[in-house]
């Protein structure tokens, strides 16, 4: 399990353990907070196309999904 502080989840790096359409590595590209620090969207960037995809940021958290950094 990737442990994941959302205070520093902004241009974090990651890398698809299973790539679709070629996409493997991606940037967090937005992160939203309500009032109570609580992230309420999470937006990731491929990196080779530039397609942006939201996601429920705990996904990430998923090592059998994603990994930390560009491998």
């Amino acid at each position: 399990m990737n442990r994941i502080n959302p205070k520093k989840l902004l241009n974090s790096k990651w890398t698809a353990i299973e790539p679709t359409k070629k996409e493997k590595h991606f940037i967090v590209s937005e992160v939203e907070f309500d009032e109570e620090d609580v992230v309420v969207l999470c937006s990731i960037e491929a990196v080779m196309s530039k397609r942006s995809i939201r996601i429920d940021w705990h996904e990430l958290e998923d090592d059998s999904r994603w990994l930390h950094g560009w491998k």
